[in-house]
């Protein structure tokens, strides 16, 4: 989402790959940019409790969160792009290091995360991107658009609870994962991409699509997004009988 290939099967075909080539040094590389994407469908706790620790532990340079406009693997979001895209801005608001990227709200057509990473990649040229998800994600990613283009254009950081060590189920991409993994956070700063790094952090236990299900039921949603979040959503009378 460079040319950094661990692996001849991970090569992708020179003549689909329009991609910039980079060799840089340890010194000239930047601290990398954290990728978060989503429909944000609203922004909650969670979203924002990862953000901050992936910008911290990872000794990122910033977040920068990515709203989907048109997601290929979900249903249409709930709220519409101009209202998702205002509960980010109001989440983050003030929080150093967080950043909105609303460049897939922008574009035409599905919100594929490679054409994202190809665009971050040229106005970024030297500095290490890591795309952050989720241990069921990466172990979908074979389906994803360009999937093995992806890889080549950014690090991947899989997170997942605390005690979880679940192995990779596709053969391919157990594969892919064994000749890219490093345990090492530091290698995240000394390539500009290709390596696929794990990590075991406290998650809460929030989902976008359970806030949607207590708003339709006309339940509390205190707690489980910020404050300015809640009280948008309330004014613009979002989600209310999205389950009727």
């Amino acid at each position: 989402m460079i040319r950094v290939s661990l692996e001849n099967h991970a090569r992708i075909d020179a003549s689909c790959d329009q991609s910039p080539k980079l060799q840089l040094t340890t010194k000239e590389m930047k601290s990398p940019i954290g990728i978060l994407g989503g429909t944000f469908d609203p922004v909650h706790h969670g979203h924002l409790r990862l953000a901050l620790e992936a910008l911290a532990a990872l000794g990122l340079a910033e977040v920068r969160l990515v709203p989907a406009a048109d997601p290929p693997h979900r249903e249409t979001p709930g709220a519409g792009v101009l209202h998702r895209r205002a509960m980010l801005e109001l989440a983050i608001a003030g929080v150093h290091g967080l950043r909105l990227d609303a460049r897939e709200l922008e574009r035409r057509g599905k919100s594929y995360t490679v054409d994202t990473a190809d665009s971050l990649r040229r106005e970024l040229p030297g500095q290490p991107l890591c795309l952050l998800m989720g241990l069921d994600a990466f172990q979908s990613i074979h389906t994803w658009h360009r999937w093995r283009q992806l890889l080549e254009l950014v690090h991947v950081v899989i997170v997942e609870r605390p005690g979880c060590a679940a192995e990779i189920s596709h053969p391919e991409l157990a594969e892919i994962y064994q000749a890219r993994h490093t345990s090492d956070a530091a290698a995240l700063h000394q390539h500009p991409a290709g390596r696929i790094h794990r990590v075991a952090w406290p998650m809460l236990d929030i989902s976008s699509s359970r806030i949607r299900e207590l708003l339709a039921a006309g339940r509390d949603i205190r707690y489980l997004a910020p404050e300015c979040v809640i009280h948008y959503i309330q004014q613009n009378q979002l989600y209310e009988g999205a389950h009727e």
